[in-house]
């Protein structure tokens, strides 16, 4: 059976949404990346079950929030190391990029979006 079909949620699929839109974009990243050949549904399927089913400890605060939190963090580290067994990007490039959001976030006032160019080193 192939992959390359799998249904992705729309709004009409219950209570699933996102807390940040980090967790969209890394949602929207992952189905782009997969889209375009990266990789396999499936090979996306295990590589989030890996990290999910690694030794880190489940959040302690019972509130959808944390627990949306940490899965999407362990999305955010599937799709990290995929992309990088992938050769689809180094290490550290993905780290000065990391970096570099740091500082714009940083340098931005709260409550306005973040420019990447802000956090750009001059």
């Amino acid at each position: 059976m192939s992959d390359a079909r799998l249904p992705i949620p729309g709004p009409d699929a219950g209570d699933l949404h996102f807390f940040a839109p980090w967790q969209a974009k890394a949602f929207a990243l992952t189905v782009h990346l997969h889209e375009k050949g990266a990789f396999s549904w499936t090979e996306w399927a295990e590589a989030l079950s890996e990290r999910i089913g690694s030794d880190r400890p489940a959040p302690d605060a019972q509130s959808p929030q944390a627990h949306a939190e940490a899965y999407w963090r362990d999305w955010l580290d599937a799709l990290l190391g995929l992309v990088q067994v992938k050769g689809l990007a180094e290490a550290a490039l993905i780290e000065e990029a990391a970096r570099t959001w740091q500082r714009a976030a940083e340098a931005t006032p709260h409550g306005t979006p973040i420019a990447y160019e802000a956090g750009l080193e001059h």
